[in-house]
């Protein structure tokens, strides 16, 4: 008998203005009780008035800085999902704006590991890992020297890597 994902009947917020991204997500995460919304005016409604476990939002498309603002004074664990805007400002966006994680589209696959590890470690980031699993998709896509550009990036894994 298989281990029982620490997602199993988590309530998720998924927020995507693409419908084949929801419906995968949904299918992917079919263990959890999902709300799907297509735009930022449901998903703002969903995060005023739901509790959620797990929210996960898109950048573009739908407001997901916003949102991701409202669901960090809310207390709820937010992660980002993006294709178009994997950039070192949005990435550093996401994390002064509290996500737990930035995981570009391409990466699908590998977001409920991500997840299970948001659960598992109560809300604390997963920062360190994302950074160690994608830093050469992160490398390829910004430039070999992207961290030291952006002073954020060094001294925000050298907090985490310290606090370890």
């Amino acid at each position: 008998m298989g281990k029982t994902s620490p997602l199993k009947d988590k309530v998720i917020l998924i927020v995507d203005d693409e419908e084949d991204i929801l419906e995968t997500l949904e299918e992917m995460l079919d263990i959890c009780i999902a709300h799907k919304a297509r735009d930022f005016d449901t998903a703002n409604k969903y995060l005023l008035t739901y509790s959620y476990d797990i929210v996960i939002l898109d950048i573009m498309g739908v407001n997901g800085f916003e949102l991701l603002k409202t669901a960090v004074k809310k207390n709820f664990p937010t992660v980002m999902l993006t294709s178009h805007a994997v950039t070192p400002e949005a990435l550093k966006k996401s994390i002064k704006l509290g996500a737990l994680f930035f995981l570009p589209k391409e990466q699908l696959s590998e977001l409920k590991e991500f997840l299970e590890d948001v659960v598992i470690n109560e809300g604390e980031y997963t920062w360190i890992k994302l950074f160690d699993r994608f830093g050469d998709l992160f490398n390829r896509r910004f430039g070999p020297n992207w961290k030291e550009k952006e002073k954020l990036f060094e001294e925000f894994e050298d907090s985490l890597r310290r606090s370890e």
